[in-house]
């Protein structure tokens, strides 16, 4: 007995460009994903255009399934998800890619096989691929232009499928080599901040003195202030010292 794949079967029915096949190639392979099917495509195959399209993911082409129909790539198939913008007279739960994603790796981590549909570059599934699905999958797209491109409809899906399990930060700081400042150099840094605002008279009046430099230190605290920072403004304060020595003061 085989072993059930640990991913989707992603099914291209009938495209009708070699580029789009070789495009939904390569979006594939950017997220991990590698059982393509092809149903009838309108120029043949094996396709150049789509060999030269999905550039180094051209083995995704060499190993996909090729088949007459529809109902036959889909035969081996447990649940079926059906991409398309446009609405049928067909009852059936809609998703968006990410739930679809989300349900598929439920399901196939309960044993089950799982394909996606995606149709024709001009007109999209019809009614008779979309009977065979379990669920429709639909992009919420500009309502004025919904239609997408193959590989692009492709691509979105990937994605979802990916981001399911990859734990990536929403944001991540790049550190040019520096790191961020600890407490001790900015609490330096405060101090040379105070000398210098001091002897240029920034503190007054006394008695708001404290005041104004509890505000100084708490600004200085709330900035993600790295080790560069903080040596950039040392070397600025330094500067201004020596310019104001070189002047005598003046202003």
């Amino acid at each position: 007995m085989s072993t059930a794949p640990t991913q989707p079967a992603f099914v291209l029915v009938r495209p009708q460009m070699g580029e789009n096949i070789g495009g939904a190639a390569r979006a594939m392979w950017n997220f991990g994903l590698d059982r393509m099917r092809v149903v009838a495509p309108r120029d043949g195959w094996p396709s150049e255009k789509a060999v030269a399209m999905a550039s180094g993911a051209g083995r995704l082409l060499d190993e996909a399934g090729l088949y007459d129909s529809t109902a036959e790539a889909l035969r081996d198939v447990d649940y079926v998800f059906a991409t398309t913008a446009r609405s049928r007279d067909l009852t059936k739960p809609v998703v968006t890619p990410e739930h679809a994603m989300t349900q598929a790796r439920a399901l196939i981590a309960s044993g089950q096989r799982v394909a996606v549909m995606f149709g024709p570059e001009r007109a999209g599934l019809e009614n008779d691929d979309i009977a065979l699905a379990n669920a429709i999958v639909s992009v919420p797209v500009n309502p004025a232009f919904p239609s997408l491109n193959l590989a692009q409809c492709v691509l979105l899906t990937a994605y979802e499928w990916e981001r399911q399990v990859t734990e990536t930060p929403p944001e991540v700081l790049e550190f040019a080599g520096t790191r961020f400042a600890n407490g001790q150099e900015v609490e330096k840094l405060g101090d040379h901040f105070e000398e210098r605002l001091e002897e240029a008279g920034f503190f007054f009046p006394p008695h708001k003195a404290a005041h104004m430099k509890l505000n100084l230190r708490n600004m200085l605290s709330r900035l993600p202030l790295t080790l560069v920072d903080v040596q950039t403004f040392h070397g600025m304060l330094r500067q201004l010292a020596r310019w104001k020595d070189k002047s005598g003061g003046s202003s």
